[in-house]
């Protein structure tokens, strides 16, 4: 219930971020993206740090430090309004909490949990944060007009379940679990591969989810976008935990052409610019991710010895390289079409980065191998 209803007042903010910078700070796309692309930094690329920190302390204690900063960012949001500098900094505290919550969460799910169990404990609780990701759009998209409404709804839905964790029972430490190791070393045993391709992953992924507001603005009404994206986010609840199973048995390329393949046309439909080719592209995009999301996460619980929390954290760091590079890279691409009077351009731009990365990544491994094996 926690993962759920954090996604409901995160994601009534995250899809409107963009419209909010330019409407409350007057921001250019390519200011907002890189605006964007730091917050996301913060959210994920600490994420090994924070949980190293979890860790530590406990997942419950990690659970209610991060609710507290999402409380917190919430009252920055609020009071924001007159000082655009706390609209920034409320996205920065809400980033925090995020890079603290994640790890916490996920870990208390698969605790003491055998390699069977793990994909549909993981798609479980993906599909409870999926169910709040696809709720948090529309509560956005009905109250973006009343920013201080939204805000306030917000504020309470993070105090309320900061509340509620508080009676969270405490994990107990597995006897098998693997050893507790500094922080200097939050790195160490990185699944390379599993790194490269979500970091990628998320790279065009956020493109899609970061831009797509902005572009659907005066092609389709404000209620369509957000019931598309309420409808991808419950493409992946439904989706993922029946796949689980098949995906647990796929390899991880074949993964990756069903997940990028997917990325690359629903792409490929936004360039179309109408309501029924916006949410065609959403659709296609909402498989393709259920599939990709989920295999990266336990090719990386599988191809590495450290304790889930840790491994969490180090996928989360890949999570914030790709969005970081979204928001930056991205901003100013998206920019570029913009002012060239040719956006929907950038869309195909972004599908041909859909067919490219996997292809490269794959050849990379392939040659990798190769060099690793010894001479006849």
């Amino acid at each position: 219930m926690g993962g759920f209803l954090v996604n409901v007042g995160s994601f009534s903010i995250y899809p409107f971020m963009a419209v909010l910078l330019r409407e409350r700070m007057g921001m250019g796309m390519e200011q907002a993206g890189v605006v964007l692309g730091a917050a996301t930094l913060v959210q994920f690329a600490t994420a090994p740090f924070t949980a190293a920190v979890a860790e530590r302390v406990g997942l419950r204690r990690s659970l209610i430090g991060a609710l507290v900063l999402y409380s917190l960012g919430g009252v920055a949001f609020l009071t924001g309004a007159g000082a655009p500098v706390l609209t920034v900094a409320g996205l920065i505290l809400i980033s925090a909490g995020g890079s603290l919550y994640s790890p916490a969460y996920r870990s208390y799910l698969v605790r003491g949990a055998s390699s069977e169990q793990r994909p549909r404990l993981v798609s479980a609780g993906n599909a409870a944060g999926n169910l709040g990701i696809a709720l948090g759009p529309v509560v956005g998209a009905l109250l973006i007009q009343r920013p201080g409404e939204m805000f306030t709804v917000v504020t309470a839905v993070y105090a309320s379940v900061a509340l509620g964790h508080v009676f969270l029972r405490g994990e107990r430490r597995v006897e098998d679990a693997p050893a507790v190791e500094p922080f200097r070393r939050m790195l160490h045993g990185l699944a390379v591969l599993p790194f490269v391709v979500t970091a990628l992953t998320f790279y065009v992924h956020m493109q899609f989810y970061q831009y797509l507001s902005s572009y659907a603005q005066g092609r389709v009404a404000t209620v369509v976008f957000g019931v598309a994206m309420m409808g991808y986010s419950l493409g992946l609840v439904l989706v993922q935990p029946l796949v689980a199973r098949r995906v647990e048995r796929m390899s991880h390329a074949a993964a990756m052409g069903i997940g990028f393949g997917c990325l690359a046309a629903g792409m490929v439909a936004f360039a179309g610019g109408n309501g029924l080719t916006l949410v065609a592209g959403v659709a296609v995009i909402s498989v393709g991710s259920a599939v990709l999301f989920l295999k990266n996460d336990l090719e990386a619980l599988a191809r590495s010895r450290r304790s889930a929390t840790v491994v969490f954290g180090q996928q989360r760091l890949a999570v914030g390289v790709g969005s970081c590079l979204s928001g930056v890279v991205g901003g100013t691409v998206y920019d570029v079409f913009e002012r060239g009077g040719h956006l929907p351009m950038f869309w195909l731009v972004v599908a041909a980065q859909c067919v490219l990365y996997p292809v490269l990544v794959l050849a990379a491994g392939r040659l990798s191998s190769g060099r690793g094996r010894p001479a006849a």
